[in-house]
């Protein structure tokens, strides 16, 4: 089940001091309840982290490999990882991107996930609302730290 996201939160805060945010994949990564656990394998570059979350029946515990790459204040995580367990797997690529925004700055992610095996079988609505859940406390724990200003989340058009 592939699916795809765009977001964008307005923050009070500089461009600089979102930039600095997230580039600190533990920073980023506290920001995400269903990621513990991050360590550094070859930094700035490769790190691994553990994903664990509930998904209906399903107890997921995926062991997540992550490569990032950084370009002007614009930002590309891969991210792929397996649990066994429920034989499921899970990819993302992630692109963020801070722009000075009025006095602040806006914060865009957008990008795709995956999930296969047996998780997948609970079908699209049920990976998609999660999917949505887990974004929404993304921006609101960023907003939180950063000084989200008007609207919490305004969604942008999602890729085709």
């Amino acid at each position: 089940m592939l699916q795809e996201f765009a977001k964008t939160i307005h923050l009070a805060a500089t461009p600089d001091a979102v930039w600095d945010a997230v580039n600190n994949v533990h920073r980023v990564a506290s920001w995400l309840p269903i990621v513990r656990e991050v360590r550094d394998v070859d930094p700035p570059r490769s790190y691994a982290a553990l994903l664990e979350d509930r998904l209906g029946p399903f107890a997921m515990r995926a062991d997540l490999e992550l490569v990032v790459e950084r370009d002007a204040r614009r930002m590309r995580v891969s991210a792929a990882g397996e649990d066994r367990q429920v034989a499921s797997r899970i990819t993302a690529t992630i692109e963020i991107v801070v722009e000075p925004d009025d006095g602040g700055t806006s914060l865009g992610v957008t990008g795709r996930f995956e999930v296969t095996g047996r998780v997948a079988t609970l079908g699209a609505g049920a990976i998609r609302k999660k999917g949505d859940r887990i974004l929404q406390e993304f921006f609101d724990n960023a907003g939180t730290e950063l000084g989200g200003r008007g609207p919490a989340i305004e969604p942008v058009e999602s890729p085709s």
